[in-house]
């Protein structure tokens, strides 16, 4: 049992509800980030804007647990917030219970004019926050490359419940192939698309492994845009120390001629400089452009370990 002071997460939260208050913003967000290390006994906590709900998660048990969630109801109340939900991560299925508040029927996470509808009882709730910047970064490619005239495809890879595909197609029309192994996610993508009004001419959801059913995909390119975003490790099926680096040399089989991708690392494990050298071995073709910019609600003590975006071009 780890006791903790909160007060250090209380000045976190404070200083982003006063922000989203003056800036008139319901965009989700993370509140405090202790996975960042940057808080001492805190690492092992985050809480999370979902307005009007509000998540707070244990990775492992901590004392005081309730006091904490009465803080952030305290805190939560005066802007709009309805409840507190708590998540345990460290208990078999990771519950959630609302300590605090009504319970938020049906939460979603906000993004400018998108919305996703999230799923609290499930240990990920269909939304991850830390990779914003790489839904920034697609949104101005898709945005630069159709005001160029360009027919234009994207693979997403990993689709997950394919907010990638969300964020793209409400910039214009475009082809995407969302590709995920979990048929559950890729329904709950399809409704994403949905909710928001989207059309879904052009839009596919294929069930694949997105390593060895390599070849039913490939041929339904060729693609300008490629996001790559998958698990650190996937029982069974998908694991970063060995299936990334077999991956990355299938890639251009599908590629137009120039294409920009999003490559992502999400393994603590995995130094930037290690994810770019198992990419440039990959293919000579690949150019490393930038790293992407971490969501600043993300801080981490070790740039290393964070969450690692690449934007890479390639060139036939």
């Amino acid at each position: 049992m780890i006791s903790a002071d909160w007060g250090p997460l209380l000045e976190q939260v404070v200083e982003k509800l006063e922000q989203d208050r003056a800036a008139g913003n319901r965009d989700s967000r993370r509140l405090f980030h202790g996975r960042g290390r940057r808080w001492p006994g805190l690492e092992q906590v985050c809480v999370d804007s979902f307005h009007p709900a509000m998540l707070v998660t244990f990775f492992e048990p901590h004392e005081s647990e309730e006091a904490l969630c009465q803080a952030l109801w305290a805190l939560a109340g005066p802007h709009g917030y309805r409840g507190v939900a708590a998540q345990r991560r460290y208990q078999q299925g990771a519950p959630v219970e609302w300590p605090c508040g009504l319970p938020v029927a049906e939460p979603v996470a906000r993004r400018g004019e998108l919305a996703f509808p999230l799923t609290f009882a499930r240990q990920n709730v269909g939304f991850f926050l830390d990779i914003e910047p790489g839904r920034q970064w697609l949104e101005q490619q898709v945005r630069e490359q159709l005001a160029a005239g360009a027919d234009l495809k994207m693979l997403n890879l990993f689709a997950f419940t394919c907010a990638f595909s969300v964020v793209a197609r409400a910039c214009g029309e475009l082809k995407v192939v969302n590709v995920d192994l979990n048929g559950g996610v890729l329904k709950r993508g399809r409704q994403n698309h949905a909710f928001n009004d989207l059309p879904q001419k052009g839009i596919q959801f294929l069930k694949m492994d997105a390593l060895r059913e390599f070849d039913r995909f490939d041929r339904r390119g060729p693609f300008q845009l490629a996001v790559v975003d998958p698990p650190t490790r996937q029982k069974g099926r998908f694991d970063v120390n060995e299936h990334y680096a077999e991956l990355l040399p299938l890639l251009p089989a599908c590629l137009a001629d120039e294409a920009d991708l999003l490559l992502v690392m999400n393994s603590p494990g995995h130094s930037e400089q290690l994810f770019r050298e198992m990419i440039e071995r990959a293919d000579a073709r690949y150019e490393i452009v930038r790293r992407l910019p971490q969501n600043p609600d993300f801080p981490d003590r070790d740039p290393d370990a964070a969450l690692k975006m690449l934007h890479v071009r390639f060139r036939r």
